[in-house]
C-alpha cells in the first residue's frame, strides 16, 4: 500500500474506549448464550420462527424499528441466533451489541457475489481473510490490508462441513461498501489478489471480533456472479435449501466452540 493509499484511509481509533461504550449501555437488559450465529437468511428465521423452532428473548434497535434477537436449542446447546442487519457500518454496530450482551464465539452464514465463475450456486465457501475495502474496520483495527476470522473458528467450520459431507472452498473475500461500483478494473484486480467472492460485512466482523477478543468466524454460499462482462444473478431454484443448508453448518460450527 503507497503513502497516497495510506492517507486516504479513515484514521485509526485506537484502542482506548469510546464515548459510547456498549458494554455500559447494553449489558444490564438481558445475558445472552455465549454462542451466537448471525443469519443473513430473514426468510428462513421468519419460517423458524412461525414453526416456533426459536424464541424471541430480546430485540436490538435502530431507526428501522425493532430487530429480534432468537435462542435455539436447550441447555448447553441452546445458542443466540439473529439477522445482523446489511452493511458493515450496522452489522458492525449490532455485533458489538450482542457481544456486550454476553455472546462471545460467533459464526455468521450468508450468501456472497462470486468472481469466479466455476463457483456455482449454492457452493459453500469459508473465508480465510478479508480485503479490506469498507470503512467501518479502519476504526478497530490499525491498517493492513487483509483482516482475517479467528483460527479456532475457521477449524469448527471446516469440521462441521466433514461432518455433514458439504464440500467447501477457502480463500478471500472482498468487502465493499457500494455494491453498484463493482466496476470490471476493481473487479479483475481483486481476483488477481485471490479474492474468491465479494460481500460487504466480513472485513468488518473480523476486525470487531479481533477488537473485542471473542471468536468469530464465517460461511458464505455462491449466489451471483460478477466476473464475466456483464452482472449474471444466477437465479436458482434451490437457492432456498442452499440457505438452509448453510444455517444448519453455522449452527454445527457454533456448537463446536466454546
Amino acid at each position: 500500500m503507497t503513502k497516497s493509499q495510506r492517507s486516504l484511509l479513515p484514521e485509526y481509533a485506537g484502542t482506548g474506549p469510546a464515548i459510547i461504550e456498549p458494554s455500559k449501555t447494553k449489558a444490564p437488559r438481558v445475558r445472552l448464550p455465549s454462542r451466537a450465529v448471525l443469519c443473513f437468511f430473514g426468510d428462513i428465521l421468519k419460517k423458524l420462527e412461525k414453526r416456533k423452532e426459536i424464541t424471541i428473548v430480546h430485540h436490538l434497535t435502530s431507526e428501522m424499528g425493532k430487530h429480534p434477537i432468537y435462542t435455539f436449542g436447550n441447555g448447553k446447546n441452546r445458542i443466540s441466533l439473529c439477522h445482523p442487519g446489511l452493511g458493515a457500518s450496522m452489522t458492525a454496530a449490532f455485533l458489538e451489541e450482542l457481544i456486550a450482551l454476553g455472546v462471545k464465539h460467533i459464526i455468521a452464514c450468508g450468501g456472497a457475489g462470486v468472481l469466479d465463475s466455476n463457483l456455482p450456486p449454492g457452493a459453500v465457501i469459508i473465508p480465510t481473510g478479508a480485503i479490506r475495502d469498507e470503512g467501518t474496520s479502519f476504526h478497530y483495527q490499525p491498517r493492513c490490508r487483509i483482516n482475517r476470522p479467528h483460527p479456532q473458528a475457521v477449524r469448527a467450520i471446516k469440521a462441521a462441513c466433514k461432518h455433514h459431507g458439504t464440500p467447501f472452498k477457502t480463500g478471500l473475500t472482498w468487502t465493499t461498501d457500494a455494491f453498484y461500483r463493482e466496476t470490471p478494473r476493481k473487479i479483475r484486480s481483486r481476483k488477481l489478489e485471490g479474492c474468491l467472492t465479494v460481500e460487504m460485512e466480513a472485513a468488518a466482523f473480523f476486525a470487531v471480533a479481533r477488537f473485542r477478543k471473542v471468536v468469530f468466524g464465517q460461511l458464505l454460499y455462491a449466489g451471483d456472479d460478477v466476473s464475466g462482462s456483464e452482472w449474471d444473478m444466477r437465479p436458482s431454484k434451490d437457492r432456498p435449501t442452499a440457505r438452509q443448508k448453510l444455517l444448519l453448518l453455522a449452527i454445527d460450527a457454533v456448537r463446536r466452540l466454546g
